[in-house]
């Protein structure tokens, strides 16, 4: 059976016709993921890009032939629109192209490993997650938006930067920048408090990055010493995006519960909107765990530490500059609508008296030599990360492609659920 078009359009086969159909079928099976992953699908498939109904959906001009379709998939987005979850321009990127070499980290849905790439023979750090995992605790969403807001992060010295991801029946991957110089909490657990100026160049790194976050409407709502690495000089590196809330406008505000309990601000914790103040509470908590060695409101015992969160004054010790102490005092207020910046966001904290020290563009330029070096030797050394990570075993699924003949119907729907994740820059970002 052979459809023929009235627009001089190529004939519409019935295997064709059930092809677009079950394209149709799969949209509104997984309508939750967004009208905007539908047509970037049809976007890519060549035939049905020929037809003028399409067409007038994607605003794209007939193309030459198939192969060029498939070399520019879509458009790109303007600076007004949401980032493009559209297929990647890298589709051969699979598990094989790595070398797994070490665990460097675990999370809940997976592990990061180093890797180096066997073509090019670059290190990077993969992070490896399990979509079943992810879908049992019902998290897809996390996950498309710690994508979302790499792909936004690339330009920012102190935020960890996604070269491109990708994805099998059941797995995603993201392949990121390698950073060896070791987690702040590596560091503070070792030497238990920071020295004031360290913990100010810190401080003054990370409130850059965040501010920067702040400027791209994105909230990062989970700030920690474990998010927070040292590049191989000593410099901030921020990861773990998971929890970032895309779209807060500077007066927005989100309700999501959700963080670290040692640093989930009052009004979290009270289930009530918040805004990006959150951020500012948690740069107060980082420091004031940098400069006493642990969180300003810290129990073994959780409920006792809300209770002190949402109740009991920030406990101050003499052995800190009054600066330090009118910082801290300001960005743990427990009101948010007093909290140090609430009304004018990073330019608050920036003018502080307790980073008058600080040159702010020779910091975004990383001109400012760090407190410490991690001496690193190379990408192999590994000194700076848990032994509780690295002498684990890297598991051999993780660097294996699957047989599609093997993937099963529960991963077949598992990897529905992630349309749009893979992605490669355009070389447009290397220029």
């Amino acid at each position: 059976m052979t459809i023929k078009s009235a627009t001089g359009q190529p004939d519409l086969t019935y295997s064709r016709f059930k092809g677009l159909v079950a394209s149709v079928c799969a949209f509104m099976k997984q309508r939750r993921m967004g009208l905007n992953d539908f047509i970037q699908r049809l976007a890519t498939n060549a035939y049905t890009c020929k037809h003028v109904e399409v067409q007038s959906i994607l605003n794209l001009s007939p193309p030459q032939d198939a192969e060029l379709m498939n070399a520019n998939p879509s458009p790109p987005p303007s600076p007004t629109q949401q980032i493009n979850l559209g297929p990647s321009s890298n589709p051969s990127a699979k598990p094989d192209d790595f070398h797994f070499l070490k665990v460097i980290g675990k999370g809940s849905f997976g592990k990061v490993l180093l890797a180096r790439h066997r073509h090019d023979d670059r290190f990077y750090a993969v992070k490896v997650l399990q979509k079943k995992a992810i879908l049992k605790k019902k998290e897809e969403k996390h996950i498309m938006s710690e994508r979302n807001v790499l792909l936004k992060n690339v330009k920012h010295p102190f935020l960890v930067g996604l070269h491109y991801s990708f994805q099998t029946a059941g797995k995603l991957y993201f392949v990121l920048d390698y950073i060896n110089g070791g987690e702040l909490f590596y560091h503070l657990q070792r030497e238990r408090c920071f020295l004031e100026p360290r913990a100010r160049f810190y401080a003054a790194e990370i409130a850059s990055a965040l501010g920067y976050l702040h400027s791209l409407n994105i909230v990062y709502r989970d700030l920690k010493p474990e998010n927070i690495l040292l590049d191989s000089q000593g410099h901030v590196v921020l990861t773990d995006f998971g929890l970032c809330k895309e779209n807060i406008e500077p007066n927005g505000t989100t309700s999501t519960f959700c963080g670290t309990p040692e640093y989930l601000a009052p009004e979290v914790l009270h289930k009530e909107p918040y805004d990006r103040t959150v951020d500012w509470w948690c740069l107060g908590a980082v420091l004031y765990e940098m400069l006493y060695g642990l969180p300003p409101f810290y129990s073994r015992n959780t409920a006792e530490m809300y209770d002190n969160i949402l109740n009991k004054p920030v406990q101050l010790k003499p052995n800190i500059s009054n600066a330090a102490r009118h910082l801290l005092e300001g960005l743990l207020q427990k009101d948010r609508t007093k909290r140090l910046g609430c009304a004018d966001d990073f330019i608050e904290i920036k003018n502080h008296v307790f980073f008058s020290p600080i040159n702010w563009d020779e910091l975004n330029g990383k001109k400012i030599t760090p407190p410490f070096n991690p001496n690193v030797t190379g990408p192999n050394d590994l000194r700076h990360f848990d032994p509780e990570f690295t002498d684990e075993p890297v598991p051999n699924s993780i660097g294996c492609s699957p047989d599609s003949a093997l993937v099963t119907a529960s991963i077949k729907e598992a990897s529905e659920a992630f349309v749009g994740f893979s992605y490669a820059p355009s070389m447009d970002s290397y220029l």
